[in-house]
């Protein structure tokens, strides 16, 4: 500690010091020739005899360079499909991470739900045979039936939710068939409605 003391108080104490400096005449250097760049031995470059000559390509560099040209625009696909596919990518590994971490702290009573749910959906699988429209609306509809039994409120959230938007794709499609109506078959001159055509 004494040393780290001494240390930071000399500079201190020799600030408080005045000193005199006396100026000397400057003495004559003899007087010495300044070099140019290029008289240095580093940087001495050859005058006017190098001369660039591109080599001749060679049948695997060509055919290097056709297949990279080629395989360009698939490239480029690959890599917009990647920067647009990874951020989905991310996301479904984290949905997937955080439903492993809530399954392993599950409350109590949520997997004996899930497995009514799940059995459910298999009753409802097995009562599909033989159709292939069944198969796609009895599993989630049993699935959804026992569901709602055990979470009324978000069966309820989920049912408006649902019903909203399929009411809303039911007016988008009734806009669109009438507009199709109305090109196709309520034109003036169009032949199939003309009076004279029976």
């Amino acid at each position: 500690m004494f040393k780290v003391i001494q240390r930071s108080v000399r500079p201190a104490s020799l600030s408080l010091l005045t000193f005199k400096v006396y100026a000397s005449q400057k003495k004559e250097s003899p007087h010495k020739t300044s070099l140019k760049v290029n008289e240095l031995s580093l940087y001495s470059v050859p005058e006017g005899q190098s001369k660039y000559v591109e080599e001749p390509r060679t049948q695997l560099e060509e055919s290097i360079s056709h297949l990279r040209q080629y395989c360009e625009p698939y490239t480029s696909w690959c890599q917009e499909t990647y920067s647009q596919t990874e951020p989905k990518m991310q996301s479904l590994v984290q949905w997937g991470l955080d439903s492993y971490e809530y399954l392993q702290n599950a409350p109590p009573g949520f997997l004996p739900r899930l497995g009514v749910i799940g059995f459910a959906g298999v009753v409802g699988l097995l009562l599909a045979r033989g159709s292939k429209i069944k198969k796609l609306v009895y599993p989630p509809s049993f699935m959804g039936l026992a569901a709602s039994l055990y979470y009324p409120q978000q069966a309820i959230i989920f049912a408006q939710v649902s019903g909203e938007k399929l009411y809303d794709w039911g007016l988008r499609g009734y806009i669109v068939i009438e507009d199709l109506w109305k090109e196709n078959f309520q034109k003036p001159g169009n032949v199939k409605n003309s009076p004279g055509n029976k």
